[in-house]
């Protein structure tokens, strides 16, 4: 389990962020509470296992605690950087309107696919394939 509190960021600090990256990136907004969460989340541990080399993972917690995120990360083993937003202002800024939702940003920040509700294996591989096309 994670022993250090998941950082806090605002959202124009993550878009800074986003934009700033010479790779890829997948943001997953997700919450410990979620039902289809945890059905995606191995998921998106394999995805982040075999791509992270080439592709930035970044979650994003929303209306958590910090002790349920940290299960939920050493849970289902996501072992790529998480954003702590219990007020989800990062998700307000995306249009977010509930979890899960998953985005897909080329190098730049250019907003590639929003997958908004629970992604499929079928989804994920066709969109990190066309980021990987695309970077």
């Amino acid at each position: 389990m994670a022993t250090e509190p998941l950082p806090a960021i605002g959202p124009d600090a993550f878009m800074a962020e986003v934009r700033a990256s010479d790779r890829p990136i997948v943001v997953n907004i997700w919450a410990s509470w979620c039902g289809p969460c945890r059905s995606e989340a191995p998921l998106l541990a394999d995805a982040a296992r075999t791509y992270g080399d080439q592709i930035t993972f970044i979650g994003v917690d929303v209306r958590d605690t910090q002790e349920a995120a940290q299960r939920f990360i050493a849970r289902y083993g996501l072992d790529f950087t998480h954003y702590f937003d219990p007020r989800e202002t990062i998700s307000t800024a995306l249009r977010v309107t509930g979890v899960p939702h998953t985005f897909f940003f080329a190098p730049g920040g250019e907003l590639r696919y929003a997958n908004y509700g629970v992604i499929d294996e079928r989804t994920l591989a066709t969109q990190i394939d066309d980021l990987l096309r695309s970077s």
